[in-house]
C-alpha cells in the first residue's frame, strides 16, 4: 500500500487539521506528456470563494469531475461544501449564493482536501482562469501540508485565446462576435446551456464541455498528445 493510502486511511478516522509533516502527493509520473489526448485523464475543477485575495479569503466550495480524453465521465464527480475559515462579506455571498448558515455545520478544508486530493491524483488539472483556482488551493495545501500540487494544469481561457487566433477549423465557425471571455459568456457563444447562478460543481461541469468542444477544433488542427495542449494552454 502506498504511503498515500496509508496517509488516507488514517486521516479517515480522524478529523480536523492535517499533520503538516504529510506531503500532498499526487502525481506519480505515469502520465507522461507524449500520452495521446484520448487517453488523458483530466479533472476539471472549479472553486466558490470568498474574496480574491489569497492573503484574506478562503475557499468555500469545491466542484469538480473527471473527463478521459473529450469524454465527461459525469458519474465521477466532486463537490463539497467547505466552512469557512473566516467572516464571509455580503458582496461574495451574493456571487456564489451560499450563505454562512449553509456552511456551519459542514467539514473544514483540512478535512476536505485528502478526499479532493485523492479525486485528482494522476489528473490533468482543467479550469477556466485557472491560476486563480490554483492560486487559493496551493495556499491552502501549504498551510496543511507545507506542500503544493504536482499536477499538470490546462487553462481552458489560454486554450481558447490560442484557437481564437490560430485555429484554423475554429474560426470558420466563431470568429467574430463577442469578445467577452469570462467562462458563462463563452460557454454560451459556443452553444452550451449555462445556469447564471454560480456553483462550482455546475461551472465546472460548464467548463467541461467547452474543453470538450475545444478538443474537437485541436484535433482538427493537427494536436494530438497532452504536449501539444501543454504548448497553447499550460496553467
Amino acid at each position: 500500500m502506498s504511503f498515500l493510502s496509508d496517509f488516507f486511511n488514517k486521516s479517515s478516522k480522524k478529523k480536523g487539521n492535517i499533520d503538516s509533516k504529510e506531503v500532498a502527493d499526487t502525481w506519480s509520473g505515469t502520465i507522461k506528456k507524449d500520452t495521446p489526448i484520448a487517453e488523458c485523464p483530466f479533472v476539471v475543477f472549479d472553486t466558490e470563494l470568498s474574496g480574491l485575495d489569497v492573503r484574506k479569503d478562503f475557499i468555500v466550495s469545491i466542484g469538480a469531475i473527471k473527463m478521459t480524453g473529450g469524454t465527461i465521465n459525469i458519474s465521477r464527480e466532486f463537490y463539497r461544501l467547505v466552512r469557512p475559515d473566516g467572516e464571509m462579506s455580503k458582496k461574495s455571498v451574493e456571487i456564489h449564493g451560499i450563505t454562512p448558515g449553509e456552511l456551519v455545520d459542514k467539514e473544514n478544508l483540512g478535512t476536505v482536501l485528502p478526499d479532493f486530493l485523492e479525486f485528482i491524483k494522476d489528473s490533468v488539472l482543467v479550469g477556466h482562469f485557472l491560476n486563480i483556482d490554483l492560486k487559493f488551493m496551493n495556499s491552502a495545501l501549504k498551510d496543511k501540508y507545507n506542500d503544493k500540487l504536482a499536477n499538470l494544469a490546462l487553462d481552458t481561457h489560454s486554450i481558447h485565446e490560442w484557437l481564437y487566433a490560430n485555429g484554423v477549423t475554429f474560426k470558420k465557425h466563431y470568429l467574430g462576435g463577442s469578445t467577452k471571455t469570462d467562462l458563462f459568456s463563452i460557454a454560451q457563444r459556443y452553444g452550451i446551456t449555462v445556469d447564471t447562478a454560480h456553483d462550482a460543481l455546475n461551472d465546472a461541469y460548464v467548463t467541461a464541455q467547452l474543453f470538450q468542444r475545444f478538443l474537437y477544433f485541436l484535433h482538427a488542427d493537427g494536436m494530438h498528445t497532452l504536449n501539444d495542449l501543454l504548448d497553447i494552454g499550460r496553467a
